[in-house]
């Protein structure tokens, strides 16, 4: 008997997160070669972590920040924002970040129990009058209720959008002013700094950034990401929160190997603004199909609303995407995250689908 022959699986487009992509060649190399080192000191004394900090010092243009490594996302936004604020402090971020909404009470947990308070924005921001009308009214010395201590914005948003230099300094602005610390989740943080155009510094501190989730797992890395204290005096005791919690990794050189190969040769540059202009590629098609993004397009994420008949044929070429909640109330989106890895010839397969759909009606 003849096997049945099966028709050939279309590949798949990994467009449902940046986290699909594998880890990029020069990371994988320095892993690779750090795995013939047989012996080296452990717990974050180790060279390449030392190398790996005094790198992302130079880049910040922060010869003074404390740098603690770390390989989970998650990880450094709850054990950062957890060294801003009591116990019965109140965190201040938008309504969809990602620290509310996709990291299961990690700041609640890990800071023993503070308080996430969601802000309303267009185009996933909070805005400088927003959270400024929100303090004013906040109750201050009263012990019935929690006290504000930090705000977390998300660069880029979870909207695909960046905030500017100056919408990043306004808020900063408005935080100092009333006695609250600045946090900045830089899960996307690269794709976000080549939109702007201007230095990590100017994106950080120079605007009142005190502290920073810098990451690197969503752009080439395998697992690595830090939280940087532009301000030393605010990373007391960090040390003991990453260790009580589990995040103090025995073979850290491996994360340093990685945030070393990362800002090598601006790798970490490269990595993104070859994400970011695949998307804007992809932002577009959707639009001259009939289908504009919902929101801009200014890092490597698409947000569209497909029609039935464009879903289909998407899935028949082998696309996956991530289904996302509108809140416009339009309608269920579909999130497109391209990266480093994502082939151009991918994109544009897409682009002519859909520009043949639009075509034929």
């Amino acid at each position: 008997m003849n096997p049945v022959v099966l028709p050939e699986a279309p590949a798949v487009i990994h467009l449902a997160s940046d986290t699909m992509a594998a880890c990029c060649p020069q990371i994988a190399q320095a892993l690779y070669q750090q795995s013939f080192l047989l012996t080296a000191p452990s717990y974050g004394t180790d060279a390449e972590t030392t190398a790996a900090q005094q790198a992302l010092r130079q880049v910040l243009e922060a010869p003074q920040a404390e740098i603690f490594p770390l390989v989970s996302g998650t990880a450094a936004n709850a054990l950062a924002l957890s060294a801003m604020t009591p116990p019965w402090g109140t965190v201040y971020c938008h309504q969809a970040a990602h620290v509310l909404v996709d990291e299961c009470g990690a700041v609640e947990q890990l800071s023993g129990g503070a308080r996430l308070h969601p802000l309303p924005g267009a185009n996933g921001k909070i805005t400088a009058d927003v959270l400024d009308m929100h303090l004013v009214t906040a109750a201050a010395g009263s012990v019935h209720q929690m006290p504000a201590a930090a705000v977390s914005l998300t660069q880029a948003t979870e909207s695909g959008t960046v905030y500017s230099v100056g919408e990043i300094a306004a808020l900063a602005e408005v935080c100092h002013d009333h006695g609250l610390l600045l946090h900045m989740d830089g899960a996307r943080f690269a794709n976000a700094l080549v939109t702007l155009g201007c230095s990590a510094a100017e994106m950080t501190w120079k605007a009142g950034v005190d502290v920073l989730s810098f990451g690197a797992s969503k752009n080439g890395a395998w697992a690595a990401e830090a939280v940087v204290f532009f301000d030393p005096a605010l990373a007391g005791g960090f040390a003991y929160r990453r260790k009580r919690s589990g995040h103090l990794v025995a073979k850290g050189r491996f994360i340093g190997a990685q945030l070393q190969a990362y800002l090598q040769d601006d790798l970490w540059l490269t990595n993104a603004r070859h994400a970011n202009a695949l998307a804007q590629l992809l932002g577009q098609a959707f639009a001259d199909a009939g289908m504009p993004p919902v929101w801009p397009v200014q890092a490597n994420e698409v947000f569209v609303i497909l029609t039935p008949v464009v879903e289909a044929c998407l899935r028949r070429i082998g696309v996956e995407w991530a289904p996302w909640s509108n809140e416009s109330g339009d309608g269920d989106m579909a999130r497109f995250v391209t990266s480093w890895a994502t082939s151009e010839a991918d994109i544009l397969l897409i682009a002519e689908t859909l520009h043949r759909l639009s075509r034929e009606g």
